[in-house]
Protein backbone atom coordinates (compact mmCIF):
# COMPACT_ATOMS: atom_id res chain seq x y z
CA UNK A 1 0.00 0.00 0.00
CA UNK A 2 1.50 3.31 -1.10
CA UNK A 3 0.47 6.41 0.83
CA UNK A 4 1.54 9.23 -1.46
CA UNK A 5 -1.34 11.60 -0.75
CA UNK A 6 -1.80 13.97 2.19
CA UNK A 7 -5.27 12.72 3.08
CA UNK A 8 -4.11 11.22 6.37
CA UNK A 9 -3.38 13.23 9.51
CA UNK A 10 -0.72 12.91 12.20
CA UNK A 11 -3.23 10.85 14.21
CA UNK A 12 -3.62 8.26 11.44
CA UNK A 13 -1.86 4.96 12.10
CA UNK A 14 -0.20 4.02 8.80
CA UNK A 15 0.23 0.39 9.84
CA UNK A 16 -2.75 -1.99 9.57
CA UNK A 17 -1.65 -4.08 12.58
CA UNK A 18 1.18 -4.84 15.00
CA UNK A 19 2.57 -1.36 15.48
CA UNK A 20 1.96 2.37 15.31
CA UNK A 21 3.40 4.83 12.79
CA UNK A 22 2.30 8.46 12.56
CA UNK A 23 3.36 10.84 9.79
CA UNK A 24 3.19 14.49 10.84
CA UNK A 25 4.17 15.86 7.44
CA UNK A 26 6.21 19.06 7.34
CA UNK A 27 6.66 20.45 10.85
CA UNK A 28 8.59 23.58 9.85
CA UNK A 29 8.57 26.15 7.04
CA UNK A 30 10.87 25.46 4.08
CA UNK A 31 13.32 28.31 4.91
CA UNK A 32 13.78 26.88 8.40
CA UNK A 33 14.24 23.37 7.04
CA UNK A 34 16.80 24.73 4.57
CA UNK A 35 18.68 26.44 7.40
CA UNK A 36 18.88 23.28 9.49
CA UNK A 37 19.93 21.22 6.47
CA UNK A 38 22.84 23.54 5.70
CA UNK A 39 23.90 23.75 9.35
CA UNK A 40 23.91 19.97 9.83
CA UNK A 41 25.76 19.43 6.57
CA UNK A 42 28.64 21.64 7.77
CA UNK A 43 28.72 21.10 11.55
CA UNK A 44 28.01 17.40 12.13
CA UNK A 45 31.01 15.08 12.56
CA UNK A 46 30.08 12.86 9.63
CA UNK A 47 31.88 9.55 9.10
CA UNK A 48 31.34 6.73 6.65
CA UNK A 49 29.32 4.01 8.32
CA UNK A 50 30.95 0.65 8.98
CA UNK A 51 29.58 -2.86 9.38
CA UNK A 52 30.98 -6.29 10.15
CA UNK A 53 28.83 -8.93 8.48
CA UNK A 54 29.72 -12.62 8.26
CA UNK A 55 33.32 -11.85 9.12
CA UNK A 56 33.71 -9.17 6.46
CA UNK A 57 34.28 -5.47 7.11
CA UNK A 58 32.26 -3.02 5.00
CA UNK A 59 32.50 0.77 4.70
CA UNK A 60 29.42 2.46 3.24
CA UNK A 61 29.15 5.56 1.08
CA UNK A 62 26.44 6.71 3.45
CA UNK A 63 27.75 8.79 6.34
CA UNK A 64 26.53 8.69 9.92
CA UNK A 65 26.92 10.45 13.27
CA UNK A 66 25.78 9.61 16.80
CA UNK A 67 24.95 12.23 19.49
CA UNK A 68 23.48 12.08 22.97
CA UNK A 69 23.10 13.37 26.52
CA UNK A 70 26.04 11.17 27.54
CA UNK A 71 28.73 9.30 25.56
CA UNK A 72 26.31 6.40 25.12
CA UNK A 73 27.66 3.31 23.37
CA UNK A 74 25.44 2.16 20.53
CA UNK A 75 26.16 -1.12 18.74
CA UNK A 76 24.61 -2.24 15.46
CA UNK A 77 25.98 -4.26 12.53
CA UNK A 78 28.66 -5.46 14.97
CA UNK A 79 30.21 -2.01 15.30
CA UNK A 80 30.02 0.35 18.29
CA UNK A 81 29.77 4.14 18.30
CA UNK A 82 30.24 6.58 21.21
CA UNK A 83 27.79 9.48 21.34
CA UNK A 84 29.14 13.00 20.86
CA UNK A 85 27.80 16.07 22.74
CA UNK A 86 24.78 17.79 21.20
CA UNK A 87 25.31 20.68 18.80
CA UNK A 88 23.19 23.83 18.99
CA UNK A 89 21.11 22.85 15.94
CA UNK A 90 20.58 19.31 17.18
CA UNK A 91 19.27 20.60 20.49
CA UNK A 92 16.87 22.91 18.64
CA UNK A 93 15.61 20.02 16.53
CA UNK A 94 15.33 17.72 19.53
CA UNK A 95 13.26 20.32 21.39
CA UNK A 96 10.99 20.73 18.37
CA UNK A 97 10.57 16.97 17.99
CA UNK A 98 9.87 16.48 21.69
CA UNK A 99 7.22 19.21 21.59
CA UNK A 100 5.52 17.57 18.60
CA UNK A 101 5.64 14.01 19.96
CA UNK A 102 5.31 14.56 23.72
CA UNK A 103 8.32 12.25 24.20
CA UNK A 104 11.72 12.91 25.76
CA UNK A 105 14.73 11.66 23.78
CA UNK A 106 18.33 11.29 24.97
CA UNK A 107 20.13 10.47 21.71
CA UNK A 108 20.09 10.88 17.94
CA UNK A 109 21.49 8.85 15.06
CA UNK A 110 22.02 10.86 11.88
CA UNK A 111 22.39 9.52 8.34
CA UNK A 112 23.61 11.43 5.30
CA UNK A 113 22.59 9.99 1.93
CA UNK A 114 24.44 11.78 -0.89
CA UNK A 115 21.94 10.71 -3.57
CA UNK A 116 19.25 8.17 -4.30
CA UNK A 117 21.96 5.59 -5.02
CA UNK A 118 22.47 5.30 -1.27
CA UNK A 119 19.77 3.67 0.81
CA UNK A 120 19.14 1.34 3.72
CA UNK A 121 18.22 -2.35 3.56
CA UNK A 122 15.32 -3.94 5.46
CA UNK A 123 15.94 -3.82 9.22
CA UNK A 124 14.37 -3.09 12.60
CA UNK A 125 15.69 -0.70 15.24
CA UNK A 126 15.43 -3.29 18.01
CA UNK A 127 18.92 -3.28 19.53
CA UNK A 128 19.10 -4.14 23.24
CA UNK A 129 20.35 -0.64 24.07
CA UNK A 130 17.04 0.86 22.94
CA UNK A 131 13.92 0.95 25.07
CA UNK A 132 11.64 -1.93 23.99
CA UNK A 133 8.55 -0.65 22.17
CA UNK A 134 9.91 2.86 22.64
CA UNK A 135 9.33 5.87 20.43
CA UNK A 136 11.66 6.64 17.52
CA UNK A 137 11.13 9.98 15.79
CA UNK A 138 12.52 10.32 12.27
CA UNK A 139 13.10 13.84 10.95
CA UNK A 140 13.89 14.29 7.23
CA UNK A 141 15.77 17.15 5.61
CA UNK A 142 16.73 17.52 1.97
CA UNK A 143 15.63 15.33 -0.94
CA UNK A 144 12.25 13.65 -0.72
CA UNK A 145 12.62 9.86 -0.51
CA UNK A 146 10.31 6.88 -0.43
CA UNK A 147 10.25 5.01 2.91
CA UNK A 148 8.80 1.52 3.27
CA UNK A 149 7.59 -0.89 5.95
CA UNK A 150 7.22 -4.69 5.64
CA UNK A 151 5.49 -6.97 8.12
CA UNK A 152 7.82 -9.72 9.34
CA UNK A 153 5.20 -12.49 9.09
CA UNK A 154 2.76 -11.49 6.35
CA UNK A 155 5.20 -9.51 4.14
CA UNK A 156 2.53 -6.83 3.74
CA UNK A 157 4.13 -3.51 2.79
CA UNK A 158 3.29 0.12 3.41
CA UNK A 159 5.25 3.00 1.90
CA UNK A 160 5.15 6.79 1.76
CA UNK A 161 7.28 9.71 0.61
CA UNK A 162 9.09 11.65 3.35
CA UNK A 163 9.14 15.37 2.66
CA UNK A 164 11.76 18.02 3.40
CA UNK A 165 11.26 19.13 7.03
CA UNK A 166 8.86 16.28 7.85
CA UNK A 167 8.49 14.06 10.91
CA UNK A 168 7.65 10.34 11.08
CA UNK A 169 7.11 8.59 14.43
CA UNK A 170 7.40 4.82 15.03
CA UNK A 171 6.27 3.38 18.36
CA UNK A 172 4.62 0.52 20.27
CA UNK A 173 5.40 -2.89 18.70
CA UNK A 174 6.51 -1.50 15.32
CA UNK A 175 10.14 -2.65 15.66
CA UNK A 176 9.02 -6.07 16.88
CA UNK A 177 6.64 -6.81 14.02
CA UNK A 178 7.83 -4.66 11.11
CA UNK A 179 10.96 -4.05 9.08
CA UNK A 180 11.64 -0.72 7.38
CA UNK A 181 13.98 0.50 4.68
CA UNK A 182 14.99 3.43 2.48
CA UNK A 183 15.03 1.92 -1.03
CA UNK A 184 17.66 3.21 -3.47
CA UNK A 185 16.45 5.09 -6.53
CA UNK A 186 18.05 6.56 -9.65
CA UNK A 187 15.45 9.32 -9.77
CA UNK A 188 16.78 11.23 -6.75
CA UNK A 189 20.10 12.99 -7.33
CA UNK A 190 20.24 15.33 -4.33
CA UNK A 191 21.31 14.56 -0.71
CA UNK A 192 19.06 13.79 2.24
CA UNK A 193 19.82 14.08 5.95
CA UNK A 194 17.81 11.92 8.34
CA UNK A 195 17.75 12.27 12.13
CA UNK A 196 16.30 9.51 14.29
CA UNK A 197 15.77 10.61 17.87
CA UNK A 198 15.87 7.67 20.28
CA UNK A 199 15.93 6.66 23.93
CA UNK A 200 19.03 4.73 24.96
CA UNK A 201 18.69 2.72 28.17
CA UNK A 202 21.12 4.09 30.74
CA UNK A 203 22.96 1.19 32.35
Amino acid sequence: MDLFGNYFTEKTNLLPEGGTVHYFGRIMPKPEADRFYEALWHTIAWKNDEANIFGKHFITKRKVAWYGDQPFAYTYSNTTKQALPWTTELLELRNLTEAKTGTIFNSCLLNLYHSGDEGMAWHSDDEKALAKNGVIASLSLGAERKFAFKHKQTNQTVSLVLEHGSLLVMKDATQTNWLHRLPPTKIVTKPRINLTFRTILEM
